[in-house]
């Protein structure tokens, strides 16, 4: 966060704003995506991403990752990554902070490689515990009302991380690669975003075998689609004591 002047009709002032900045992500020292994020959690960024971009299915892909210069972060892949997985990374790719990598590739990349799976839908008793963990955790909003926030839950609605990021896709990421990093297996767990539910979250959430996605948000029609394709449980408009079901 960064502290700026600000005018207002009751005079000036300061604001605590969120920083964005470009990192690019690089795999054996080739750029494979900038994208438009919150500092911090880098690493964790970057394995998050490449799992959902289908490069690595899990953390015994990645040999290394590190911060190799201002804003560059350079993951190593470990022997045996399919060549074809391997692949996905040969391109260079720009995420900005509200789309993320979208569009008909997208699409067809991801809608190629998801199997179907057995999802599940949380209680409603579930959705508020999650609801409430989330609100009391989320300090880089509080302070500057400028970022999204994600997290993994279990199905009794324990929260187990929490990341923040100006780019709701960047978020997803991040909590998805640090739940990696510390050895955990993010199948079947629960996904909160404080955004809509668009279609590239939900792609992220299957990619990643999550089992069902909870968004303060609407969904759009391609993401309650995908949902229904993969198997996710989708819940959407999950604020103040109200949610629906798609």
């Amino acid at each position: 966060m960064k502290r700026v002047p600000a005018r207002r009709p009751d005079g000036p002032g300061i604001d605590e704003v969120i920083e964005e900045e470009p990192l690019e992500i690089r795999v054996e020292g080739q750029a494979a995506a900038v994208t438009m994020r919150t500092p911090g959690d880098d690493l964790e960024l970057a394995v998050g991403f490449l799992l959902t971009e289908g490069v690595i299915d899990g953390i015994d892909d990645v040999r290394a990752v590190a911060t190799v210069a201002d804003n560059v972060v350079d993951v190593r892949l470990a022997e045996g990554v399919p060549l074809h997985r391997q692949r996905l990374a040969d391109r260079q790719l720009y995420a900005s902070s509200s789309c993320g990598i979208c569009g008909k590739a997208s699409l067809d990349r991801v809608r190629a490689r998801v199997p179907h799976r057995e999802g599940w839908l949380p209680e409603a008793e579930t959705i508020d515990v999650v609801l409430v963990s989330v609100a009391t955790r989320q300090a880089q909003y509080a302070a500057t009302g400028g970022c999204h926030a994600a997290a993994l839950f279990d199905r009794r609605g324990q929260v187990l991380l929490l990341r923040e990021d100006v780019g709701r896709h960047n978020a997803v990421d991040k909590v998805l690669g640090a739940h990696l990093r510390a050895g955990g297996d993010t199948v079947g767990l629960g996904l909160y975003v404080s955004s809509r539910a668009g279609f590239e979250v939900v792609q992220k959430a299957a990619v990643a075998g999550i089992g069902t996605v909870i968004a303060v948000g609407a969904p759009t029609s391609l993401a309650i689609e995908g949902a229904h394709d993969w198997g996710l449980g989708l819940v959407g408009w999950a604020r103040g004591g109200r949610w629906a079901i798609y």
